[in-house]
């Protein structure tokens, strides 16, 4: 469980399928909360079972994936609650279609919803702009980047480098256990950067004891993440290297090392 700025709003991690986070929102001050991307009802609803006194309002989604959604209408039908979701995707029992810039409000606070088209077309993020804290879906990975299954690798990257400039103190609340795959690719693209090495060891430890290595912050992320670093030259250098290819732009840069990555 991870306590973030607002003492009286804690962050924790419910696990579902493999390696995804449903990420649990709760309110202290009235005992109200919120879910970001259910896509199994059942371990909410068993979290909700054990902690009697609290309601849940609001379900945030960040995009139509069915390990994101899957919970959706089971946790609609049982409870009274919003469902946040894009507006140009199909979010089941959707209350509130979202874009890129709007604004709204979940327990009290403001979130802004950043656009991020890649991993899937209407991706969102949310940002919740007091408590400095993001939840990145599957576009923003720490030590990575989601697969690009429908977005391009410019849309990808642009996506990326909005985030990237969020405060550097943004704590970063991604979807999936990711962390200790993603920084071997890391380290090769990099090899000299001892962050990312100490990265790994601390990771590795952490994993071992069963626990989640999130969140990660935007700081952390500028310096270890291969994919927000494309523009580097040494990352250039190494990237055009491995692909053989003459590489002149970020975009090819980045689409080189998604590709890359994919077959890591």
């Amino acid at each position: 469980m991870t306590t973030i700025a607002d003492n009286r709003l804690e962050i924790c991690a419910i696990t579902a399928f493999t390696d995804n986070y449903i990420w649990l929102l709760l309110d202290h001050s009235n005992q109200a909360c919120a879910v970001v991307d259910p896509g199994d009802a059942g371990p909410v609803q068993a979290w909700l079972a054990e902690h009697p006194g609290w309601a849940l309002t609001d379900v945030l989604i960040t995009h139509h994936h069915s390990d994101h959604v899957g919970g959706v209408e089971k946790l609609k039908s049982a409870f009274d609650l919003r469902v946040h979701g894009p507006a140009n995707e199909p979010i089941p029992a959707r209350d509130r279609p979202l874009k890129d810039g709007d604004s709204i409000q979940v327990l009290g606070r403001t979130i802004r919803v950043i656009g991020v088209p890649g991993h899937t077309c209407g991706h969102l993020a949310y940002h919740l702009v007091d408590e400095d804290v993001l939840f990145s879906g599957d576009t923003l990975f720490s030590a990575g980047c989601g697969r690009l299954f429908e977005g391009t690798p410019l849309q990808m990257l642009t996506s990326l480098e909005r985030l990237a400039v969020l405060p550097e103190q943004t704590r970063v609340y991604c979807a999936h256990e990711y962390t200790l795959s993603n920084l071997p690719f890391a380290l090769a693209v990099d090899p000299g950067n001892q962050q990312i090495a100490e990265r790994l060891a601390e990771v590795s430890e952490i994993r071992n004891r069963g626990q989640c290595t999130l969140p990660t912050y935007i700081s952390v992320e500028r310096a270890i993440n291969p994919f927000l670093r494309v523009r580097e030259a040494k990352i250039v250098e190494v990237v055009q290297r491995q692909a053989g290819l003459a590489i002149t732009t970020a975009e090819e840069c980045f689409a080189a090392m998604r590709k890359w990555k994919d077959n890591f």
